[in-house]
């Protein structure tokens, strides 16, 4: 399940530091941390199970360095 607010932001990489994202909760504690550029597995353990595909969307569409509400 997941916390009442969580928080999603893309975090450009640079020269050989790949993209990364990051998932918050609603006291901006670092949640998950992750590269972009890899498929979302084992994402249950963050409380995305089964919802990888609609958060796969959501990161390909989001702006480097905006923090956002993450509403799935």
């Amino acid at each position: 399940m997941l916390p009442l607010g969580m928080y999603i932001i893309k975090v450009k990489g640079k020269a050989k530091i790949p993209d990364y994202i990051q998932l918050r909760d609603d006291s901006f504690v670092l949640v998950a941390y992750f590269r972009a550029d890899r498929p979302l597995k084992n994402m249950e353990k963050y409380g995305f199970g089964g919802k990888e595909q609609h958060l796969a969307k959501i990161i390909e569409g989001l702006p480097f360095g905006k923090l956002q509400k993450l509403s799935l």
